[in-house]
């Protein structure tokens, strides 16, 4: 095999496995998310009696998938109001615009984003602002007395 041959093989060969060499994590990069398992458990937040009909409220319960490192973060919360006896509905405490945490403000009835302007109805739905969607909700369920989240990674678009 001629020597400039042999060089042209050989470049070939390199060149192909630093593109595979950078490429797969590439490629495992985008296709990870479609066989990740969502975590989804049910979290205690307190007992039936402990919330007053039409009054919203923050929760605070673990986060399903915590990461080792998060530390205080892996607690997390939700907007949980008591629509009638036994009937709840949550909220995410995030705004879907840029996942910045909103807050209940009672009097006006409205849950505001204080970073971009973002105004959501007690029912979650936009109000006004940048927010492209309304306020994402969780499952709730009452068992054994006791008011329980069904709680799972939210997606922020």
């Amino acid at each position: 095999m001629p020597r400039r041959q042999f060089l042209e093989r050989l470049c070939l060969a390199l060149g192909s496995g630093m593109a595979a060499l950078i490429g797969l994590p590439v490629v495992g990069f985008i296709f990870a998310p479609l066989f990740e398992k969502r975590v989804q458990q049910w979290r205690d937040v307190g007992p039936v009696g402990q919330f007053q009909i039409g009054r919203t409220v923050k929760v605070a319960y673990e986060d399903p998938a915590p990461l080792p490192w998060a530390g205080a973060v892996a607690r997390t919360g939700a907007w949980l109001r008591c629509e009638a006896e036994g009937k709840f509905t949550a909220f995410s405490i995030n705004c879907t615009h840029l996942g910045c945490p909103i807050r209940w403000e009672e009097k006006s009835e409205l849950f505001l984003c204080p970073c971009h302007g973002g105004v959501y109805y007690k029912d979650g739905t936009v109000a006004a602002g940048p927010p492209p969607q309304p306020l994402a909700q969780y499952p709730v369920r009452v068992q054994n007395g006791r008011v329980q989240i069904l709680t799972q990674p939210l997606p922020i678009t």
